[in-house]
């Protein structure tokens, strides 16, 4: 392929790699597919376009190294983590380029993934030497009862395109602390960031075929997500993305009786209680709603305002929108809001505005295409919005706030809890009984109290219902690549 196409800035082409990433080695295709800058169209470079062939040499490089990884002492497992950590650190700034080149996002915000993302790999590399077992007391005097854990062996790994880093640093830490080996499979609208990570995994001595990268365009997705839920070398699948898709996936993957882990789609609440501080509601909203244009799984998708102060509540909201929000290129200083993903992106929040306007919503303010190019949308604010509308009823993923008003705290959350997903909810009150009884009765993985951003290392992360099987990062996500053996001693 040729060199990386760019206008008023450059790709760090001693990061940018073209070719999948196979048993250490750069593996390149007949056809390469190209990485396109949503903020204009323009084609950033092609990546080789692996197919089930590439996904299957893929598996078998990484079922032979599990033999010798799995059985590194933990703390040499650590070491090597530790060193991807500090490369990671080391070129942070040019992770940060690719991110915004490939994904959009405003170059701030990719800074402040690649730190979050690089987080992990120190997390799990601490976590590594921490991977207890146990010995119980017997009923039997002659037994000794041990229990062990041990990886489980080749992990597939699949990622979305909304944190192109982080979400592979999440998985890949956990399971190459625990002992597994890996096959990543990016999404094809951000590839680079996988292939970046690959190459400082090589530079930070992870061995061939414990971190493998199978990039492909949308055309070869499902062959690759078939072979890597059905290969019977594949113990375990983690898997990033929509609800939908992950349905597909698990239905592959009992067919061999995979261990599996899903975060899949939201359909967050963002409740104001009449007791709330307003002004930190307001900043709280922006952030939960707007980061990375509203695409991120744990983004606020329906506002419940409570009637006490929804006016004054939605009058701060549009000016502080207004005031605070900035679209344009994420690689211009004072972005806050990039573009969309794509097209297909934009339509959807379209129809969803569209929809909620015909049946009586008001906009306060966006609503519309933003005039940089097609991928670009204003932020947008509605209020009088009900729950029979589109927008309330499922995910957005783009720059839309709709408020519902209501007037009880039951009311509050019954609406929250309608519905067949609960991966984040959040809500602001300035009351200490009733924040007992919502954190308490939301159905959610994780709930953020006057906060909205709850992503942490140190947090555990997943959701419940529909939103997901599993947890990861924290203490508990290394527990997802570890099954735990039980060893009877008799005769003693």
């Amino acid at each position: 392929p040729g060199p990386a196409r760019r206008s008023s800035w450059a790709l760090p082409e001693a990061l940018v790699r073209r070719g999948g990433l196979v048993g250490g080695r750069w593996v390149e295709t007949p056809a390469p597919f190209p990485v396109e800058d949503p903020a204009t169209g323009e084609e950033l470079c092609r990546v080789a376009d692996c197919g089930a062939a590439e996904a299957r040499e893929a598996v078998r490089a990484a079922h032979e190294a599990g033999a010798t990884w799995s059985c590194l002492p933990a703390k040499e497992r650590s070491v090597r983590l530790r060193r991807w950590y500090e490369l990671m650190m080391e070129n942070k700034d040019e992770l940060a380029r690719i991110i915004t080149a490939e994904n959009g996002k405003p170059l701030k915000e990719a800074q402040g993934e690649i730190l979050y993302s690089a987080s992990f790999l120190e997390w799990f590399a601490e976590e590594a030497r921490r991977v207890y077992g146990d010995v119980i007391p017997a009923s039997a005097k002659d037994r000794r009862i041990l229990v062990l854990k041990q990886p489980v062996g080749v992990a597939a790994i699949i990622t979305p395109w909304n944190f192109p880093s982080a979400m592979i640093t999440r998985k890949v830490g956990a399971a190459l602390a625990a002992g597994c080996t890996v096959v990543v499979k990016p999404a094809e609208d951000t590839p680079l960031s996988a292939l970046a990570l690959g190459e400082l995994a090589n530079q930070a001595g992870i061995p061939a075929g414990v971190y493998n990268v199978v990039p492909c365009s949308r055309q070869q997705t499902s062959a690759i997500g078939e072979v890597l839920c059905t290969d019977p070398l594949v113990a375990k699948i983690s898997f990033t993305g929509s609800t939908a898709t992950g349905k597909i996936l698990l239905k592959h993957a009992a067919g061999t009786v995979k261990r599996v882990s899903m975060e899949l789609g939201g359909h967050a609440p963002f409740i104001v209680f009449d007791s709330a501080n307003i002004d930190r509601a307001v900043a709280g909203a922006l952030a939960s709603k707007y980061r990375n244009s509203g695409q991120t799984c744990v983004c606020t998708n329906r506002f419940l305002v409570q009637k006490g102060i929804h006016d004054e509540y939605v009058e701060k909201f549009a000016k502080a929108i207004e005031r605070e929000l900035h679209v344009g290129s994420g690689f211009d200083a004072k972005t806050t809001q990039g573009p969309l993903i794509n097209e297909k992106a934009v339509e959807k929040v379209e129809r969803h505005i569209n929809d909620a306007v015909s049946q009586g919503a008001s906009i306060v303010t966006g609503g519309k295409r933003h005039s940089l190019g097609k991928n670009f949308f204003e932020p947008t604010l509605l209020s009088n919005v009900t729950t029979k509308m589109l927008c309330t009823q499922e995910e957005t993923f783009g720059p839309l706030a709709p408020v519902i008003k209501f007037e009880t705290e039951a009311e509050a959350i019954a609406i929250a809890n309608a519905t067949n997903v609960g991966l984040a909810g959040y809500f602001y009150s300035q009351d200490p009984a009733q924040i007992w009884r919502v954190a308490e009765q939301l159905e959610v993985g994780m709930v953020g109290v006057n906060e909205g951003i709850v992503s942490s290392v140190e947090g555990p992360f997943g959701g419940v219902k529909q939103s997901g099987l599993g947890r990861e990062g924290s203490k508990y996500g290394i527990d997802e690549y570890l099954e735990i053996k039980y060893i009877c001693l008799g005769g003693l």
